[in-house]
């Protein structure tokens, strides 16, 4: 009896598996502002569906927006509500809607609607602690739920990129009771200190991934401590005059970039992104030829500073996509650059006392041809994979040795320690 019994489940969770088309949750995903949060509410078609009984709104998304806006927005806002802690109402504002085409794993492709809101806090209440009620889709399907996602929290120290977002909550219908049970959100207390050392770690990860914008500057400083005749590298300077001569280009890169990131990062200086990512694959063309043969031998500082122009501008896209108010965006700025100063320096103390004892042998021409070589390369691979906006194998076969720095660096070190003792003065 015991078996039969276990057959007739298993043959039943089969047909269930078979005839069932589990579909993606709504997710809204918060950024928390100084005054109210600004939601992207993401609901599936498929699953709205049976809202609209007399008609297939997957297939004809298309016009849904043009034929059911208002009514949309309508829906919505008999669905969802937001209060704070002492059960004060915050104010819901639709500020736009979008359909587009998503894709899972389980499901495969779907299309969603998305809401634009703006959630406005009462005076004196903190965005931060509020309780969420919403049943849309839920009313209808009790299978359906709504995931809650912290997308940006500056204050919190969670500057997201790339999608990420962190789950605080859920919402969905509760069978022992039949009711849907609102969700309170508590973060955790903010500060300024919280979002200041959070970009300053967006910026060390900004120049640790950024393979192109250490390239140019390991490139530039490649020839730094050799000295220029007749459109020919020669010889060691010396040692101080290698050091000036890299603090001076560094400095120059860093003050270049700078200038560039205040002006993005604020919106006074905005170029499409596209054109600025091809300059840099250019930046890092110009100067790996100049360390095989010189092209601006004395003005390597002037260079650095109209390079790393080009250099901040893709930096800034960063920041200016926070959407922060004068006070956030200042210290965002500092922190942000701050961070990209200590990668930076982290990078030039690993990389260029090594250099210097190279330098100073016959065994350092061929490093240096060697390394503005994969540079040339590096750099055209880039400029074909942006202008196409296509992937090559070049350009990944860079990247899969950037991802192996540290035995690269290693294997500097080795290579410098030998030739001190068996190159050529």
């Amino acid at each position: 009896m015991r078996f039969q019994l276990a057959l007739l489940f298993a043959v039943w969770l089969a047909a269930l598996d078979l005839s069932a088309h589990p579909m993606p949750y709504s997710v809204m995903l918060l950024e928390i502002k100084g005054n109210g949060i600004a939601a992207g509410l993401q609901m599936p078609l498929k699953e709205l569906q049976l809202v609209f009984p007399d008609e297939d709104i997957d297939r004809a998304h298309a016009t849904l927006l043009q034929r059911k806006g208002a009514w949309l927005d309508h829906y919505l806002l008999q669905h969802l509500s937001v209060a704070d802690t002492a059960g004060q109402p915050w104010a819901i504002t639709i500020k736009g809607k979008t359909i587009r085409e998503d894709e899972q794993d389980l499901t495969g492709k779907y299309h969603e609607l998305i809401f634009d809101l703006w959630l406005q806090a009462p005076a004196g209440a903190s965005p931060r602690q509020f309780r969420m009620r919403y049943d849309a889709i839920m009313h209808q399907v009790v299978t359906h739920k709504m995931l809650i996602r912290i997308r940006q929290d500056w204050e919190g120290g969670m500057i997201s990129e790339g999608g990420e977002s962190s789950e605080v909550g859920m919402l969905g219908v509760n069978t022992a009771d039949n009711t849907i049970p609102p969700v309170i959100v508590n973060l955790d207390e903010g500060s300024a200190w919280k979002g200041f050392r959070a970009m300053v770690s967006l910026g060390m990860e900004h120049i640790a991934e950024g393979t192109d914008h250490l390239l140019f500057l390991l490139v530039l400083l490649l020839p730094a401590p050799l000295i220029a005749e007749r459109k020919r590298w020669t010889v060691f300077g010396g040692t101080r005059y290698s050091v000036i001569r890299l603090v001076k280009i560094a400095t120059a890169f860093t003050v270049g970039h700078s200038v560039s990131l205040l002006f993005g990062a604020l919106n006074w200086l905005v170029l499409p992104q596209k054109p600025v990512e091809i300059a840099i694959a250019m930046t890092i063309l110009v100067t790996a030829i100049h360390a095989i043969r010189p092209l601006f031998y004395g003005r390597e500082v002037f260079i650095a500073a109209g390079f790393g122009l080009i250099h901040g501008l893709a930096f800034a896209t960063v920041l200016s996509d926070l959407d922060l108010d004068a006070g956030k965006m200042a210290l965002s700025i500092l922190g942000f650059n701050i961070g990209i100063e200590l990668m930076q320096l982290f990078a030039i103390l690993c990389v260029v006392p090594w250099l210097i004892v190279l330098s100073k042998n016959n065994m350092y021409r061929w490093l240096r041809i060697s390394g503005a070589a994969v540079a040339i390369v590096a750099s055209l691979a880039w400029a074909a994979e942006r202008i196409t906006e296509q992937p090559n194998g070049v350009s990944s076969a860079i990247q899969a040795a950037a991802d192996q720095s540290k035995w690269l660096l290693l294997g500097l070190v080795c290579f410098s320690i030998i030739t001190a003792f068996t190159g050529k003065k």
